[in-house]
């Protein structure tokens, strides 16, 4: 952009996207946002990234354009390193990017095809998520072509794969709970980017009000919720939300 601000290209209901805004508004970074409909996304992403990456989140930072969460993470680590998301110690770091590699590939996925499997059952959310903007005679059309790509591209029509993905999220909160061992964060005593990806990448399943805003989950998907709720991990996500996230705007 002509004004030097670095310029998110993002799904605003995308949980890696919620990732990156989280970390731009927990550094202050002021930055200009822009959300093509799926899926013209991809053709987006392609263009800005010159075919490295075909989704979203992009970041266009100092005339560079960077695909993938944790590579925009690190770019925003040397370009506005305070206040910091990784670890200072030494051998604090590593584990911190540990986790996050790996609530980014064991559970991220998982995550998204669970919500989408349940929210393409359902007709008035699915318009109310991917039809916004449409016009009404035209919303059920747009809804049945985003039920089209979705099950394309993440194969969320298969309820053996949504019951799979169940099982791996319940896994995934065995394994926050595991890691954290009754603290309040997962490495060195402070907020760091292994919390941060964690708590953005279960906002689906938690739905705190400092996250983007969705309507009512899906009725089996709120059954699947309901027993997660006392969960430590479920609370922790909630706390993580409270005290580090101010506001999807941010």
């Amino acid at each position: 952009m002509k004004d030097g601000k670095p310029t998110l290209w993002h799904i605003p209901i995308s949980h890696y996207s919620e990732k990156v805004r989280w970390a731009l508004g927990y550094k202050d970074v002021v930055h200009h946002r822009r959300a093509p409909q799926p899926p013209s996304h991809m053709v987006a992403a392609l263009a800005l990234t010159r075919g490295r990456h075909k989704t979203f989140p992009v970041l266009q930072l100092d005339g560079e354009a960077i695909g993938d969460s944790t590579a925009i993470i690190a770019a925003l680590e040397r370009r506005f390193p305070d206040p910091p998301l990784y670890p200072q110690a030494d051998d604090e770091r590593p584990r911190a990017l540990e986790l996050e590699e790996w609530f980014d590939e064991q559970l991220g996925p998982d995550m998204r095809l669970l919500a989408w499997h349940e929210i393409t059952r359902d007709q008035a959310r699915l318009e109310y998520l991917t039809a916004r903007g449409v016009p009404r005679p035209l919303r059920r059309l747009a809804a049945g072509g985003a039920r089209s790509f979705l099950n394309l591209r993440f194969g969320v029509k298969s309820t053996e794969a949504a019951q799979t993905a169940r099982e791996r999220v319940r896994s995934a909160l065995d394994r926050l709970e595991q890691e954290l061992g009754g603290g309040e964060y997962l490495v060195g005593g402070r907020f760091t980017v292994a919390d941060l990806t964690a708590a953005a990448l279960l906002y689906p399943l938690v739905l705190p009000p400092e996250g983007p805003q969705l309507p009512d989950p899906p009725e089996a998907l709120e059954r699947f919720r309901a027993p997660l709720k006392e969960r430590p991990g479920y609370r922790w996500v909630e706390e993580m939300f409270h005290r580090h996230r101010r506001s999807p705007d941010t």
